[in-house]
């Protein structure tokens, strides 16, 4: 866990968008691709996804909404999530809160503010990037993704390019405080295992294995995920479709189920569970070095400043 500081850490801001556009710019984008293929046709096999965003352009088929919805979201969203969670793990951990629960409270509280800060219109937007293509794939040609934006924000509004964003807060709430939550509980055995106590720094590989362990099981919530990118979806209902005209939450899930059984509620858990390790070490373990290194550069400027 990065050092806790008094006061506010306001070179988190900066850190979280780094770390975050840092991530989605890798591996981020191609398995938030993948796994939003799965989500919204949920009679694909792995395969076929992958072959479907493939035939989109390649390579670049897997960067589908990287630029500007991604870059625009990954920006903001790092920064308000790893500000609001690291002040509020400090807070927590400063009351004499463990580790997991610090950990568990700072990720929900920076998940619901990322959510309704940036969130929704970008992951909105993002899945109509992708889901547009069904369109096409229907003999109409897609219009652009700037088209796409306009035509919502004036026939719907704000409310349109948010559509989904409650689920959004709740995927985000749940994601966030359980990566964070469960990374935090991992080092305790990881130390034990290991011989370190609660002073000693954990190794890289250590901190990985947490964040592994973190992002693995933050993905428990699946189901709020494939209900999010179902309502944030430009696919049109098939003819005799029983898809909700005015979706919410509870509709969208009663008809994925009917739909699609249990199993079409964890369609694209796969990519996701490789999604949420890599966002989770990029978020927590990475993010913690930096934030490390930043404190230890602000210590010194204090130091020399105080000597001078």
């Amino acid at each position: 866990m990065a050092p806790a500081q008094k006061g506010f850490s306001w070179s988190n801001i900066g850190v979280g968008a780094i770390m975050n556009m840092f991530e989605v710019t890798t591996l981020g984008q191609p398995l938030e691709v993948v796994k939003t293929q799965m989500a919204s046709n949920r009679t694909q096999t792995m395969t076929q996804a992958l072959s479907t965003v493939w035939s989109r352009g390649g390579v670049m088929g897997f960067y589908q909404g990287l630029i500007p919805w991604a870059w625009i979201e990954a920006s903001s969203k790092g920064a308000v999530l790893l500000f609001t969670a690291s002040e509020i793990e400090k807070v927590a951990s400063n009351a004499g809160v463990s580790p997991g629960s610090a950990g568990l409270l700072g990720g929900m509280g920076g998940g619901i503010a990322q959510a309704y800060a940036t969130m929704g219109f970008c992951t909105c937007m993002k899945t109509a990037e992708i889901t547009r293509h069904k369109q096409a794939e229907a003999g109409i040609k897609p219009p652009s993704t700037w088209a796409v934006f306009a035509d919502i924000y004036r026939r719907e509004g704000i409310a349109g390019i948010n559509k989904g964003v409650n689920a959004v807060a709740v995927r985000q709430c749940t994601n966030w405080g359980s990566r964070m939550g469960f990374a935090r509980l991992a080092e305790q055995p990881v130390r034990a295992f290991s011989g370190k106590s609660e002073k000693d720094k954990l190794g890289p590989m250590e901190r990985i294995i947490c964040s592994s362990i973190g992002g693995a099981l933050g993905c428990w919530n699946q189901p709020i995920e494939v209900v999010r990118v179902e309502m944030q979806s430009m696919a049109k209902a098939e003819p005799g479709s029983n898809r909700p005209a005015k979706p919410t939450i509870a509709n969208t899930l009663s008809y994925i189920y009917k739909e699609n059984g249990f199993k079409g509620l964890f369609r694209g858990v796969q990519p996701r569970i490789a999604l949420g390790i890599w966002q989770t070490i990029c978020m927590v373990s990475f993010a913690d070095y930096v934030k490390e290194a930043v404190a230890a550069a602000a210590k010194k400027a204090d130091e020399v400043k105080a000597a001078a």
